[in-house]
């Protein structure tokens, strides 16, 4: 039995869902899938996986079988990459991620340019409103927005984004607009339910901070949606500022309780922290962090 090879068949059937998805993924017949996992157990001693009608679910010890079977093939990929040469010339596969909004906004213009600049790069850009797992899901690098927790990660500042209240003029000439935080909890909200979306809204700073409980007309879990939503004056929103600049230089929202915005929140670019970083890599991070740096507008 080849371990190697029966580590990669677990692992497409595991991230596939499915044996039948690991067929497809592996291009190897479904017995073939079903013989390779069966002899691996057979090998180990223990049952992996249990096989239900929907999905599969690792067992105990399958669970830390892939957790470290995934650890050997990224070694195993590591060092083919050295010995055919990717530290010496930027080339291969790099995967992305990044909030929606600020991904379409930001980072996707400059991965365009990443790639005009590196013909021998290919980018898988995930832009997504909840936190991808960086080791789990095999990400190279991830832009964070607000405070990064302890790790091991590697991190570069990009910039600092703030929250903005805001309203259309047509809500504000017909509920009028509120002058206190407090006041924001008697009016018609329209609330993200996104990645950082919560009806507690902070306002103020250090020891004037306060937090003001909202009862949302509408949840959406996008930013477009909620932007649009205001500007047809549903109600008042709380988004972040990049994500409502276009609106407001439009004259479509109007920026609300501006003294009262809370601290500004951090964006990183963050990779796992490898020991040595391929030379796609650090072509990237080199490329992108002074360009994202320059897109994130300075109006904290």
């Amino acid at each position: 039995m080849d371990r190697f090879d029966a580590m990669r068949t677990l692992l497409a059937a595991i991230e596939g869902g499915s044996l039948t998805a690991a067929s497809r993924a592996l291009g190897m017949p479904l017995a073939t899938v079903s013989r390779k996992i069966s002899d691996l157990e057979s090998h180990l001693g223990t049952r992996l996986v249990v096989r239900t009608t929907r999905r599969l679910q690792l067992t105990e010890a399958g669970a830390h079988y892939v957790a470290s079977a995934r650890r050997i093939l990224d070694d195993v990929e590591e060092a083919e990459r050295l010995a055919m040469g990717e530290y010496r010339a930027p080339r291969g596969h790099l995967t992305i991620t990044a909030p929606l909004m600020f991904g379409r906004l930001h980072v996707e213009p400059v991965v365009r340019e990443f790639l005009q600049a590196y013909p021998e790069i290919d980018v898988r850009l995930v832009l997504a409103d909840y936190v991808v797992n960086l080791i789990d899901d095999r990400v190279d690098a991830a832009v964070r927005i607000g405070a990064l927790p302890d790790s091991t990660m590697v991190a570069t500042r990009l910039g600092e984004v703030v929250w903005r209240v805001c309203a259309s003029p047509a809500y504000i000439a017909a509920r009028g607009a509120p002058i206190a935080p407090e006041e924001v909890s008697q009016h018609d909200c329209v609330l993200f339910d996104g990645i950082y979306g919560t009806n507690v809204w902070r306002f103020g700073r250090g020891k004037d901070a306060q937090a003001v409980t909202v009862k949302p007309r509408l949840s959406v879990n996008s930013a477009e949606a909620a932007i649009a939503s205001a500007c047809g004056a549903l109600g008042i929103i709380r988004l972040l500022s990049y994500q409502v600049r276009e609106a407001i230089e439009a004259g479509q929202l109007v920026r609300l309780l501006g003294a009262f915005e809370p601290e500004p929140s951090p964006v990183h670019l963050v990779h796992t922290g490898q020991a040595i970083l391929p030379l796609k890599l650090r072509a990237f991070w080199d490329f992108a962090a002074p360009r994202l740096r320059a897109r994130i507008p300075q109006d904290t």
